[in-house]
């Protein structure tokens, strides 16, 4: 008889031999008080923590406005949206969503999936099935979901070199003329916080008759004018075909969606698994995640000292030495490069200093660039940053981590 335990076991095992075994922080958020959380230790005791890898960017998890508007949905509608549109039918907040989503990115119509993976999966597979011998042109870096999408589908792809125009084109130019194409990729890259040239791919797009498909899952909310991301801070959102975000990362709650022109969502709407047989979104969901846009949309003071605390805590750890990548993004990768000391870092700034900050490694990037990845939010003030950098200083010659030279 084939041994399943073992089998199960031993992968697990390989996992922490290569340094590499994930544990998850027992974390309770505490509601007005973001980025604090409390801890619940094994041993049953809790500490108070500061969290630095939140992906709640703006802490809109935590605002009033959205918390209310999620209370009253359920005291309205109650808990759970029934099932599938087609056979349950919608909620109105998530119409309103819809609607209020497609005119941020200046697009006809936006589609709710429950999740920004689920999102990019089920459109990239989908967009296979609606245009028979697509061509996907995918960028090396881009996210799992998305890779996941385009294998899915089966169809012809090809990997240009990470934010590489010049690859891209040479793979465009052997395509087929006549072939359906489709250029994917994101505007902020999360691991290293690099963000593409959105005009330039366009530009190449359109010579070579491409549709593009941006993952903007890391920028909206937090680019722009009125907070639609890259594009809208560009100023090409007229150039990106389909724009795919999250509802869980600026936008503080759970989900995901498309916006497009009207029939490419209603084409996605009718052809994709992944939004037909999923329960949709709760009420609560969609109404808070409505609160949170339109809030957003309205407060361009929040991106403004975002971006400014991301840039105080990449002067102060470069200051100190601390190896920061190269980031033009509000994401602040410090470079470690070896999964055993990037857990014990991390390990030791939550032991020690009440820090919290999770471990980067493979599969989420290469290995050999294991990383810590800050996410500062507006609520990060000098206080909590100036303990941060101590204890980095400390630890790094701790753990016999290689420094930067100090800035003159």
């Amino acid at each position: 008889m084939f041994d399943y335990k073992s089998a199960f076991q031993n992968s697990v095992d390989q996992v922490r031999s290569e340094g590499r075994y994930r544990v998850f922080a027992d974390l309770k958020r505490v509601r007005g008080q973001f980025p604090l959380a409390r801890r619940r230790r094994a041993d049953g005791t809790h500490q108070d923590v500061v969290v630095w890898c939140s992906n709640d960017y703006l802490g809109m998890g935590q605002h009033p406005a959205v918390v209310e508007a999620m209370k009253t949905a359920i005291d309205l509608s109650g808990a759970g949206a029934g099932g599938t549109r087609n056979i349950s039918g919608t909620t109105r907040s998530a119409v309103d969503l819809e609607a209020e989503l497609a005119s941020w990115h200046q697009k006809e119509a936006a589609l709710l999936f429950t999740s920004g993976y689920v999102a990019n999966e089920a459109t990239l597979s989908t967009l296979q099935k609606i245009l028979p011998g697509l061509i996907i042109f995918s960028d090396a870096l881009n996210h799992a979901s998305m890779i996941a999408g385009i294998r899915n589908g089966g169809g012809e792809r090809h990997i240009f070199r990470h934010n590489d125009l010049e690859h891209l084109e040479e793979l465009l130019a052997a395509a087929p003329v006549n072939a359906p194409k489709l250029i994917a990729f994101e505007s902020v890259y999360s691991m290293d916080g690099d963000i593409a040239d959105l005009a330039g791919t366009i530009a190449l797009a359109k010579k070579y008759g491409a549709l593009t498909y941006l993952d903007e899952v890391h920028a909206v909310g937090l680019y722009g004018a009125t907070g639609a991301g890259v594009a809208e801070r560009d100023g090409v959102l007229d150039g990106i075909d389909i724009v795919e975000c999250t509802l869980g990362k600026a936008i503080g709650v759970m989900g995901g969606y498309i916006a497009a022109d009207a029939v490419i969502v209603d084409a996605v709407r009718s052809w994709a698994s992944g939004f037909i047989f999923t329960t949709s979104l709760p009420p609560a969901l969609t109404a808070g995640a409505l609160a949170s846009v339109r809030h957003l949309k309205a407060h361009p003071e929040l991106r403004d000292a975002h971006q400014e605390r991301a840039a105080t805590l990449k002067r102060r750890l470069s200051e100190a030495g601390i190896p920061v990548l190269p980031s033009v993004s509000h994401i602040v990768p410090v470079h470690v490069g070896n999964p055993v000391h990037c857990k014990l870092i991390s390990d030791m700034l939550l032991e020690e200093h009440g820090i919290y900050v999770q471990p980067i490694n493979y599969p989420t990037v290469p290995k050999g660039t294991e990383r810590l990845r800050f996410t500062p939010s507006p609520d990060h003030d000098d206080a909590m940053i100036d303990k941060l950098v101590d204890a980095m200083d400390k630890l790094w010659s701790h753990c016999n981590v290689a420094r930067r030279p100090v800035a003159a």
